[in-house]
């Protein structure tokens, strides 16, 4: 069983792994966990434990190699091992994810989505099919499909979620906001966007409660915001 630390360095890692790439991208080779740690606003002393569980390639007064430190992140992550997925859902949300590119950089392969629209069954959305919500259970079986997407209302969230787990997936990641009834062994990620928006609110509401009053616009030497 993860331990409570252990899971939390587990989510902190996907945003080492964005900053990485980036600077891999304008020609680092080399970077040491203070600077990360800067960069990055965090505790140096935590950074430094989550990148030493995470690769031993890092050398005092070196740092460590951004390529290897990239490939042990995305090992551990499990982003080396391509992982097929099936999403059900093909409305906005649904085909915004299937635009999203950086899946494939991570790993997860998008094979086809699933609706119950008639309007929407037969076309190709992003270059994925679009099947009958009532094929998902076969094709998940017949394909040793494991992971699937929930991009539908909330209404109809425990529905799908039924044949997901019918089709044999074992791990759902929801963006329905609602409670979902499995059996034991199937993982549920929720991602509860109010739930962040308000999170952000409050912290935001923090800042400007402990904050001096910045300068009016322009006052500060900066050009207004100006959208022709």
């Amino acid at each position: 069983m993860e331990k409570p630390g252990q899971t939390a360095s587990l989510k902190r890692l996907p945003a080492y792994l964005a900053y990485l790439q980036i600077h891999r991208k304008q020609g680092v080779r080399h970077i040491s966990s203070t600077r990360i740690a800067e960069d990055m606003r965090m505790n140096p002393v935590q950074v430094r434990k989550d990148l030493a569980a995470a690769s031993s390639a890092g050398r005092p007064k070196l740092g460590f190699p951004v390529d290897t430190l990239i490939g042990d992140i995305e090992k551990l992550l499990g982003f080396q091992s391509p992982k097929d997925a099936f999403l059900v859902g093909a409305g906005h949300l649904g085909r915004a994810l299937l635009r999203c590119a950086q899946f494939e950089e991570y790993g997860l392969s998008v094979l086809a989505a699933f609706d119950t629209d008639e309007g929407i069954i037969g076309t190709e959305i992003e270059g994925r099919p679009t099947f009958p919500l009532a094929k998902l259970p076969d094709l998940a079986r017949r394909m040793g499909v494991r992971i699937g997407i929930l991009a539908v209302p909330e209404t109809a969230a425990q529905a799908a979620c039924d044949c997901l787990v019918q089709g044999g997936i074992r791990a759902i990641w929801s963006f329905a906001v609602t409670p979902l009834k499995v059996p034991d062994g199937v993982i549920i990620k929720t991602e509860n966007l109010a739930a962040s928006l308000a999170a952000l609110s409050l912290e935001v509401r923090g800042t400007l409660e402990t904050s001096p009053p910045g300068p009016s616009p322009g006052e500060d030497g900066l050009p207004y915001c100006h959208v022709p």
